[in-house]
C-alpha cells in the first residue's frame, strides 16, 4: 500500500520537512493521557495486539515491529474540544494524515483511565479506488460502540503549531499553549505506533512504549468494507396462482 499524501498548508513551518515516502510497509501489525498521568507511562504492555482471527496466534507488536514499521502518532486537543490524530513519518516531518475524531479530549482521557481503548474506523469502499489514508470520512467505534464520524482534513495553523513545538519529542505528554489567546492549553500525547498492514484496505496502529511497565493502551483499526447491494425481489405477480404466461 502506498504512503498517504502529506497534509500541508501555505502556513507550513519551514523547519518541518516533507516525508521521504521511501519506507516500504510489509503486512505486519498503533497518549500519556495528559500531563498529570505521565507517571503512568512510559510503557504499554508488550502484548498490545490486534484481535486474533480464527484462533490464530496473537502478534506481539513490540517484538515483531521493526523501526521501519513504526510511525509517530500525536493525539491532541483542547479539553472541551474534539480530539485530533496526526500521523508523521517521524516528528520532524509534515503530517501524512490529520484526522478529527467525534469525541472530546477529556472523554478519551477518561476512557484511557478506565482501561484499554480500541478505536475502529470503518468506511465503505468507494469506486474512486482511493488509498486507505485518503478516505475522507470514517465511521468511528470506541470499544465496540458507535460514537460518530471521523473527518480527514488538511493540517491547519494549529496542527502545524503542535507539530513544530513537538518536533524534538519522540514520546511524551503534557500541555502546550494554544495558538488562539482566548483558548486554554492544548493537551497532547505523543508516542510511536507499530504499523501492521493487513491489506490495501486494512491497517492497525498500536501504541508502543519503550519498556515493559504497564500504562494506557490504545489501538486504532482502519478498514474499508464492501457493502453488498440489497437484493430486490420483483413483485407484480398475483398471490396464490403465481405468474401466468
Amino acid at each position: 500500500m502506498g504512503e498517504p499524501t502529506p497534509s500541508t498548508t501555505a502556513t507550513s513551518p519551514s523547519s518541518l520537512v516533507k516525508p521521504s515516502g521511501k519506507t516500504k510497509q510489509k503486512p505486519i501489525k498503533f497518549f500519556q493521557i495528559f500531563h498529570y498521568l505521565y507517571r503512568f507511562i512510559p510503557s504499554l504492555p508488550p502484548a498490545c495486539k490486534p484481535p486474533s482471527l480464527h484462533g490464530s496466534r496473537s502478534l506481539d507488536v513490540h517484538s515483531r515491529t521493526s523501526a521501519s514499521h513504526r510511525i509517530s502518532g500525536t493525539i491532541y486537543g483542547y479539553s472541551q474540544g474534539k480530539v485530533t490524530l496526526s500521523l508523521q513519518e517521524n516528528p520532524k516531518t509534515l503530517p501524512n494524515l490529520v484526522l478529527e475524531f467525534p469525541m472530546q479530549t477529556n472523554e478519551l482521557q477518561q476512557e484511557l483511565l478506565s482501561g484499554a481503548v480500541r478505536l475502529a474506523l470503518e468506511c465503505e469502499k468507494s469506486p474512486e479506488m482511493r488509498k486507505l489514508f485518503e478516505e475522507p470520512t470514517w465511521t468511528v467505534f470506541s470499544n465496540g460502540k458507535k460514537i460518530g464520524y471521523g473527518i480527514k482534513r488538511q493540517a491547519n495553523q494549529e496542527d502545524l503549531h503542535v507539530m513544530e513545538v513537538l518536533k524534538a519529542v519522540t514520546t511524551g505528554a503534557g500541555a502546550l499553549e494554544g495558538v488562539k489567546e482566548t483558548e486554554r492549553d492544548i493537551q497532547y500525547m505523543r508516542s510511536q505506533f507499530g504499523r501492521i498492514v493487513g491489506s490495501k484496505d486494512s491497517e492497525t496502529l498500536c501504541m508502543l512504549n519503550p519498556d515493559t511497565k504497564s500504562g494506557p493502551e490504545l489501538t486504532i483499526f482502519f478498514a474499508v468494507v464492501v457493502v453488498e447491494p440489497a437484493t430486490v425481489v420483483a413483485s407484480g405477480c398475483g398471490g396464490g396462482g403465481g405468474c401466468g404466461g
